[in-house]
């Protein structure tokens, strides 16, 4: 089955903008979702996300490029820790791994 970017209906821009600083987990979910389910293929751009905004009835797509998608990992493995998603950092990291070449042990030093 094809990934569908999740969408998220917020009341207001600003709205969002809390989720972004309180690093609300649907977004790192969202991203990592559509990042995992991504990995095969040749588009350049994914579409990982689709925020709603009803107060401008507008929608903001969120995409990353595939030349980003292991710092864009790396970026949100610590909201899985934070969250105490064992199993999924495990899959993060070692996806990061597979992308990047190197080892595990080397990514999480790079978090430290």
């Amino acid at each position: 089955m094809a990934f569908k970017p999740k969408e998220i209906v917020v009341p207001s821009v600003e709205e969002f903008q809390e989720m972004i600083d309180n690093k609300d987990f649907i977004i790192a979910e969202s991203i990592v979702t559509g990042i995992l389910a991504n990995l095969e293929g040749t588009k350049k751009n994914i579409h990982l996300l689709s925020v709603v905004c009803q107060d401008e009835n507008t929608a903001y797509d969120i995409t990353v490029e595939r030349q980003h998608f292991a710092t864009t990992l790396e970026e949100n493995l610590p909201h899985y820790i934070r969250e105490e998603k064992y199993e999924d950092c495990q899959v993060i990291a070692d996806t990061i791994t597979k992308l990047k070449g190197g080892t595990i042990s080397d990514i999480l030093n790079q978090l430290k």
